[in-house]
């Protein structure tokens, strides 16, 4: 006789519901009370209004013989949540489902005592949402006879009802509390309120003004102009990258909106927003969806079930989470930071700089079998574990990369340019390589008519720890003009170290100059969404910016434009008349080139008070990223006074650039405040504004106090750069909680651009780049 199957087992939670390091068996922990994770997955049918339930089978333990959820089940210990929804779906129900049908839609906790006080149900359950077209014939189902002993569907309305009127037939769930979201959520979606999302999606995109980015290229020799049709084209394999990073099936949504896109008014509203912010949430309003799962692209799976004659087979809606993911589609969509912790501790020294690495992704097992990745265990897949693997970009995007690898490597052939050609070829060679220090090296070093910046950079798409680096072009023609202009700040990097308001225990003592190099931009790509940058300080990579300093890149018809349509109309929204006049390009454009040098002093590698060599990105995280856009930003307005003092910049500067950086933080906490450099905005202008360099009149307009403004500059700059250079995330928490919130005085002055209908940001059209690739 075959001895009996051991008991299943839980991770036992803490009554925050994180986990305890302990597990038990499931009869320990239901005598015991202890709080546990469990999923529950409703199939709910769109065409009909429709609700799968399934009737308890009479022997199960609790709430036998009533209706309940459409299949349900605890999360085993060392199991994630999706692949238990997964798993719990196909053994009740006999239904396979990929990942992309599961939506969580919210987390509830169910605290109750049964069956006489002998069963406690103290349980987080992670609720998810399948949605499909039509209903599955019943007769599809295959039933596990042990859980479940029929089911049927029923309108959600109905179901709603006797659950509220406490009908003995039914599994009781609070729809007046927490389990009512499954309704709501259901019914707002699917309201007929096709004007209201039209007027809604038409106000989102006009706060975007359309600006037409037509550089000259009579600079370009006949090499370099046939070199760029080649870049461009790379360019575009680097968005679909991109796309791919953002989430899971974020590529699968992108085509399905533009192939319906001529469909009505609203589709193509919808594709035109989504094409903004390339995804389903909008970048200025906090990351919220405005596109929901009824709007996705549907799936038609014909062996999800058992096969039934004459049905084709199960359609259903790929599912997106009302929430944008915050580890992106870097990470499993189900790991947290504890779990990554966990996982991360017992791994090799190497494995822990790979796993934290800026140029891997990390997957489950059961992920990976269904990619080609998990096919070929090659020397660069690294499988650590039974729970998480890391997988390198040269193998997550390989496809992608060999073909922008090979278009960079045509564009090296054309190019006359020896930089510009050396760049190339170490940029291709290091996507397929995975080490990128020699093409960024050769892009700081690049000396070309043609700028261009193309590959893995920027981290604040990773919203869990900020390791993770998205995929970015840009292309433009080089201003040689307004790059000599700009020389003067890389030139005095090291003397504005040495004097930065900070113990000089934390200063740097080797600081290299920075090379500024200023272009007209052409063309943009990947991690360039939503609100667009004017300048960037590049590369990341902690080695070369302690052996060679950084490099920055200034977009200057960006900054045009923005100052013209954003800045200007800001100013006269919020600034006091008397101050009015001291807006004006020029000390905007500066801060902004010192903003981009600033990144490049003050703490980066730091020492640990137990002696451990560490990164400021690693400590800080998720802060990481509003910390250092704020350190730019703050630290470069006492740059510029600095400069001032010494007699390298006018002193016509000294007032302008405090009121033009005044109008400016109006501009960028307009992002939103999930932004990083719209959080860090908003903790400047809170922090100058309490410390009196700020002041709110009675008319709601704004005015610097010249009298008190240095010194609340200088006092936030030494802040935020002693937290960085201790590594004191807990001292970043708190700065930012405080700090970067939507005061008062910011709604103020909100309310009043809004009322204006000032533009947030621009979107820029690409005319000499679309001319280039037509005629390629």
């Amino acid at each position: 006789m075959a001895a009996p199957a051991p008991e299943e087992r839980l991770d036992v939670l803490t009554a925050a519901g994180d986990k305890t390091g302990v597990s038990k068996p499931r009869s320990e922990v239901h005598r015991d009370g202890d709080y546990h994770r469990a999923v529950h997955v409703w199939i709910y049918c769109e065409s009909t209004g429709e609700l799968l339930l399934q009737r308890r089978a009479d022997c199960k333990d609790s709430w036998p013989g009533q209706w309940d959820i459409s299949s349900a089940g605890h999360i085993s210990a060392g199991d994630s949540s999706l692949s238990s929804a997964r798993r719990e779906l196909q053994e009740e129900l006999g239904i396979k489902l990929p990942v992309d049908a599961f939506e969580l839609i919210f987390v509830f906790l169910q605290e109750c005592v049964i069956n006489n006080g002998t069963y406690t149900n103290n349980e987080y359950n992670d609720v998810y949402l399948v949605t499909t077209l039509t209903p599955i014939p019943l007769e599809a189902f295959t039933l596990q006879e042990s859980e479940v002993s029929a089911v049927r569907y029923m309108h959600r309305d109905e179901y709603k009802s006797c659950l509220a009127a406490e009908s003995g037939e039914y599994v009781p769930y609070d729809v007046n509390g927490q389990y009512g979201q499954l309704f709501s959520i259901i019914e707002e979606r699917y309201k007929d309120n096709a004007e209201s999302r039209s007027l809604t999606l038409q106000k989102q995109i006009s706060r975007y003004a359309p600006i037409h980015l037509e550089p000259e290229l009579t600079t370009l020799s006949e090499g370099d102009k046939e070199a760029l049709g080649y870049i461009l084209k790379a360019s575009m394999v680097i968005d679909e990258i991109f796309y791919e990073q953002v989430w899971n099936s974020n590529t699968m949504l992108r085509d399905w909106l533009k192939a319906h896109a001529d469909s009505s008014s609203l589709d193509s509203l919808k594709w035109a927003y989504y094409s903004i912010n390339k995804s389903p949430w909008s970048c200025l309003d906090e990351n919220k969806a405005f596109l929901s799962t009824a709007d996705s692209a549907v799936k038609l799976l014909t062996d999800a079930t058992k096969p039934i004659s004459g049905w084709k087979g199960l359609e259903y809606r790929a599912a997106f989470p009302l929430d944008k993911p915050r580890g992106a589609n870097f990470y499993p969509a189900d790991m947290n930071k504890m779990e990554f912790d966990l996982w991360k501790s017992g791994l090799t020294d190497k494995e822990q700089k790979d796993a934290t690495g800026f140029f891997t992704v990390i997957k489950r097992p059961d992920a990976l079998l269904t990619t080609s990745v998990a096919q070929s265990d090659g020397p660069n897949q690294t499988n650590t574990s039974d729970d998480l693997f890391i997988v390198p970009y040269s193998k997550e995007y390989k496809a992608s990369l060999e073909k922008a690898a090979e278009l960079l490597l045509k564009a090296s052939d054309c190019s006359d340019c020896p930089s510009l050609k050396n760049l190339l070829r170490t940029k291709a060679n290091a996507f397929l390589s995975n080490d990128y220090y020699e093409s960024d090296i050769a892009w700081m070093e690049l000396d070309s008519n043609i700028d261009v910046t193309i590959g893995p950079y920027e981290t604040y798409e990773d919203g869990l720890f900020s390791y993770k680096a998205t995929f970015e072009a840009f292309v433009g023609v080089r201003d040689d003009v307004a790059t000599s202009q700009v020389k003067l700040f890389g030139d005095q990097l090291e003397d504005l170290e040495k004097n930065l308001p900070l113990d000089n225990i934390y200063k740097s003592d080797n600081v290299s100059a920075a090379p500024i190099r200023v272009m007209n931009l052409l063309y943009n790509s990947g991690d360039v969404k939503g609100p667009q940058t004017i300048a960037f300080n590049l590369p990341n990579d902690e080695r070369i910016v302690n052996e060679r300093g950084t490099s920055m890149v200034m977009l200057k018809n960006i900054s045009e434009a923005k100052f013209k349509n954003i800045l200007k109309p800001i100013a006269n929204a919020c600034i006091r008349e008397e101050q009015k006049e001291y807006v004006d390009f020029e000390p905007y454009y500066t801060h902004i080139v010192c903003h981009e040098c600033c990144h490049g002093i003050g703490p980066h590698s730091i020492t640990l008070p137990g002696g451990k060599k560490s990164t400021v990105r690693m400590e800080l995280q998720e802060c990481h990223s509003a910390l250092e856009e704020a350190k730019a930003d703050i630290v470069g307005l006492w740059a510029l006074n600095f400069l001032i003092n010494k007699g390298l910049l006018p002193k016509s500067l000294s007032k302008s650039m405090y009121v033009s950086f005044l109008a400016g933080c109006f501009r960028s906490i307009r992002f939103g405040l999930e932004e990083a450099h719209g959080k860090g905005q908003a903790l400047q202008f809170n922090w100058l504004y309490d410390k009196g360099a700020f002041i709110l009149h009675s008319d709601g307009k704004f005015s610097i106090d010249f009298t008190k403004v240095e010194e609340a500059v200088e006092s936030l700059g030494r802040e935020i750069m002693t937290i960085q250079a201790k590594g004191d995330k807990p001292a970043a928490q708190s700065l930012l909680q405080s700090r970067a919130t939507l005061t008062q005085p910011l709604r103020v002055a909100l309310e009043k651009i809004e009322h204006m209908q000032v533009p947030v940001d621009i979107a820029p059209i690409f005319g000499t780049a679309s001319k280039l690739l037509a005629n390629n």
